[in-house]
């Protein structure tokens, strides 16, 4: 798949560009995997691809609740920069935003894949858009639903959760009588920063954090079976980045739709 910006960028290879700068931040902050990838997410899963989230200002999506712990803002910013010095005004936030993603899953040890581009940002952002959970609603999910009042009982635990887990997350984690900024890992701390099944390996050993999750799991439901797929066998490596390309071509903007703005948190 021939990229849409050959030879609209001077003598500059815009998805070489994005890559060195990707590649450049992934060195010191493996973190930025995940969070362009909760990114993508968070922005396509609204009105589509269309830079809504990147926007600032009263009332636009990134002010919405649920995203308001979503990360990468400031490398999407950079490699928008430095484009704009190279080829002002050709380059979308929105493809940005897909490619970087795309290099990022990569060097985390994704399979590579091609991307369509060519996607133009929208000029419409606004948080009562945004319909997805937040972290508090997870937090809240964890505590009242898994450890302490499973079933609307008080001092139940979900039967389904590991029992090791639930011993470790009242103990040290998610203790029932405080409020705390701790960090519970929804996949092994040695995975968190790859592109791998161990997701879906935990789920098989009633290890899945959220019960939202673990449910994949449960006996007589329609997706044991893809669990077990997906863990026992390597189609991960294929299906993911095809459950990727759906996700950044969601109602797209082109032709002259849109706009490509010239700053990336702003409307032309």
């Amino acid at each position: 798949m021939g990229s849409t910006y050959t030879g609209k960028c001077g003598a500059n290879d815009v998805e070489t560009i994005v890559q060195g700068l990707v590649k450049t931040r992934v060195g010191r902050d493996a973190a930025i995997v995940a969070q362009l990838l909760r990114l993508q997410f968070h922005e396509c899963a609204i009105n589509g691809c269309d830079g809504g989230l990147l926007i600032d200002g009263p009332g636009s999506e990134k002010t919405a609740t649920p995203n308001l712990s979503v990360k990468g803002y400031d490398l999407i910013a950079n490699i928008k920069t430095e484009l704009e010095k190279r080829c002002p005004g050709v380059v979308s936030c929105s493809d940005i935003e897909i490619l970087a993603t795309r290099d990022a899953a990569a060097m985390a040890g994704g399979q590579r894949y091609a991307v369509r581009t060519g996607w133009r940002d929208r000029r419409r952002s606004s948080a009562a858009d945004v319909k997805l959970p937040s972290e508090e609603d997870t937090a809240a999910q964890i505590k009242k639903t898994r450890l302490y009042s499973y079933g609307g009982k008080t001092g139940a635990t979900d039967p389904s959760l590991h029992s090791d887990d639930a011993a470790v997350y009242k103990k040290y984690v998610c203790r029932n009588t405080t409020s705390s900024n701790n960090i519970l890992y929804l996949d092994t701390q040695s995975s968190v920063s790859r592109i791998d099944n161990s997701y879906y390996k935990r789920l098989q050993g009633r290890h899945g954090v959220l019960s939202v999750d673990q449910n994949l799991y449960a006996n007589g439901t329609s997706t044991k079976w893809h669990v077990d797929r997906l863990a026992n066998t390597d189609h991960f490596s294929w299906l993911f980045p095809q459950a990727l390309i759906k996700l950044s071509e969601i109602n797209v903007l082109t032709g002259t739709q849109g706009e490509v703005r010239k700053v990336y948190s702003r409307f032309n």
